[in-house]
């Protein structure tokens, strides 16, 4: 068996395959396992045959001087640790608990700073919205005058449509700013404009009542969706279809018009949009629910949101507006 030698280096006489490169000290020798010879004592002592070069220094202590402890299942399939190799120890600690216990830590802060800034841009759309219902409900000359110029609300209506779908579409739209902001303040007042033509056609405690209601339906469906611990985030394609229900059921509510129609109509569209308001509110505390929305769609969230609570609040008018009829 032909032995490698260094230019300029000599071997241990009688080690076979694994000669020794003289002027080099620490250097480990060829062989096969992992990554230390297996038996303790190696190499053995310098015993006669031709001397060692000038200044050769023969290697010291660990890894060399003993057997590495065992790698395997039992020590978590962690390799040991050496001065000089590795580090430090005997055994390495795992080297991913610091980081998922500092991505944890950061994922929960993050996370509840998304909620607190989705929550807060839901509050300014509902002031602006609730501020310009009052406005059509307590200024009749405001009101007469949208009345007249019936192409406004056809205008705000169009744009309700064209933002919703930039917004939905264009993920640069929604998590760019200012653009995100911009768009989204548009599409509230336009909301806002809608909502408000339709509540002028009810008396101004009717509308009042219904704030009330779904004041207080938002409130304690938010607080179930945080603290239960049903996952209502895989229910997606049950809701869709439940939208497609009550979409063809409003066709049918148009074609034969009546109070029993309205009150069934109504009162399916509030149950279908409660749940609507739990899904998105999971969607948005992530956790240990299925699915999560990322913390960079706080516009998309805040919007979600807004829409449940928009579509309630119609609900719950028309049915006061039904049964008080």
């Amino acid at each position: 068996m032909t032995t490698w030698q260094a230019p300029g280096a000599g071997f241990y006489p009688g080690q076979g395959p694994y000669p020794y490169p003289q002027q080099n000290p620490g250097y480990p020798p060829p062989q096969e396992g992992y990554p230390y010879p297996q038996q303790p004592g190696y190499p053995p002592p310098y015993s006669g045959g031709n001397p060692p070069g000038p200044g050769f220094i023969p290697p010291q202590g660990p890894p060399y001087g003993e057997a590495p402890p065992p790698v395997g299942p039992g020590f978590g399939g962690i390799p040991p640790q050496h001065p000089g190799m590795y580090g430090s120890g005997a055994y390495a600690e795992d080297p991913m608990q610091d980081e998922i216990k500092g991505f944890e830590f950061n994922d929960k802060t993050i996370r509840n700073g998304f909620i607190r800034k989705v929550y807060s841009i839901l509050m300014c759309q509902l002031v602006i919205t609730l501020g310009m219902i009052s406005l059509f409900l307590y200024h009749k000359p405001t009101q007469q005058w949208v009345m007249r110029h019936s192409e406004v609300f056809w205008i705000a209506f169009a744009m309700t449509i064209v933002l919703i779908i930039c917004m939905a579409c264009c993920t640069s739209v929604r998590r760019k700013a200012p653009m995100n902001y911009i768009f989204l303040f548009l599409f509230t007042l336009a909301e806002a404009l809608l909502m408000s033509v339709a509540a002028s056609t009810y008396k101004s405690e009717e509308v009042m009542l219904a704030v009330g209601i779904t004041a207080a339906v938002c409130l304690g469906l938010t607080l179930f969706a945080f603290q239960t611990k049903i996952d209502f985030t895989g229910l997606h394609t049950v809701l869709f279809v439940a939208v497609l229900v009550l979409i063809i059921f409003g066709f049918i509510a148009m074609i034969w018009p009546g109070k029993t129609m309205t009150l069934v109509y109504a009162s399916l569209g509030a149950l279908i949009f409660s749940m609507y308001l739990i899904y998105d509110t999971q969607m948005m505390i992530g956790g240990k629910h299925k699915f999560s929305i990322s913390p960079e769609e706080y516009i998309f969230a805040a919007l979600s949101l807004y829409l449940d609570v928009v579509n309630i609040f119609l609900y719950v008018l028309a049915i006061i507006g039904a049964s008080r009829d």
